[in-house]
């Protein structure tokens, strides 16, 4: 059996698509789909059910790649291992985060990443949602601090972050401003849609202690927390900002006023975490280098 047969199954599936995987093997949509056939055909049985939107493995399809998937990974590990000896920094590093961290922490380090290893190529995804590293086939992973998982290893980037709650004068002139987190439910609130369960986020304040949350209700609910930003600009009501850093300019030019600031709590900052592994390749050790300096 091929292992360009196997290689090309496998791009197929972590990337559900016959076009992604192409660009990744470096193939044309039309050769891809042959090879998949030819491994078909030598096997006997479909791999993948395909539509006009979407592939998805079989049953057979999915117990192949589980067997495959892992000696993939061992390869790839010890090509990473043989470069990292040898010091040698390149390859493909796949990195899942936070748009939070994408923006702040991985965007302003672009430039100077990719001038001092100009062999390593980023594949990173952007999602706010719980992912599971390992099962995505990603290297590495950046999410807020309370959502790790414990057998990770983890890495801080950022120190903890301070919430506040905004909305521009206008709003405040025309509906007042609320004194205590209960005064909220009297108000039009942009709401932030959780990812992981598709819940309504309840806003979580503290005060001397005491800690309270709120469900609040409005005219739009969103997963992006820069969307709600733009809503409470254009006066739409009050959002719930998830990093005080982004919106301190737009506080500074008075287009947003904070409410309730002697509640607003902190939350965990953002750390990158990555599989224990004996040998950390070095494309991601270069890469957690990078991000820990200070942005230029």
């Amino acid at each position: 059996m091929e292992f360009a047969e196997l290689k090309a199954f496998a791009a197929v599936v972590e990337r559900a698509s016959f076009a992604r995987a192409a660009e990744h093997l470096g193939l044309s949509a039309s050769a891809l789909s042959q090879t998949i056939r030819q491994l078909e055909t030598r096997l006997g049985t479909r791999l993948l059910n395909r539509t006009t939107r979407s592939v998805a493995t079989t049953a057979t399809g999915a117990q192949l790649y589980g067997r495959i998937a892992p000696l993939f990974q061992d390869m790839a590990d010890a090509v990473n291992e043989a470069s990292a000896m040898a010091g040698q920094t390149r390859g493909t590093l796949r990195l899942n985060t936070l748009g939070m961290a994408a923006w702040t922490v991985i965007g302003p380090r672009l430039g100077r990443f990719h001038r001092a290893h100009p062999e390593v190529t980023l594949d990173i995804v952007v999602e706010n949602g719980l992912s599971d590293i390992v099962a995505g086939r990603f290297d590495a992973g950046i999410r807020v601090g309370g959502k790790l998982e414990k057998d990770m290893i983890a890495v801080r980037l950022t120190p903890d972050v301070k919430m506040v709650a905004v909305a521009s004068p206008d709003y405040l002139e025309r509906r007042g401003t609320p004194r205590s987190p209960s005064d909220l439910q009297g108000h039009a609130c942009i709401n932030w849609r959780l990812q992981s369960d598709g819940s309504a986020y309840r806003w979580e304040f503290e005060k001397k202690g005491k800690r309270t949350e709120v469900a609040v209700d409005g005219p739009l609910v969103t997963n992006h927390s820069d969307m709600g930003v733009a809503a409470a600009l254009q006066g739409l009501g009050i959002a719930y900002a998830f990093d005080r850093e982004r919106v301190d300019a737009l506080l500074a030019q008075q287009r947003l006023v904070e409410v309730l600031a002697d509640w607003s709590i902190a939350r965990p900052g953002l750390f990158l975490y990555h599989p224990s592994r004996r040998h950390v390749p070095a494309a991601l050790r270069a890469f957690i280098d990078c991000m820990l300096e200070k942005a230029p």
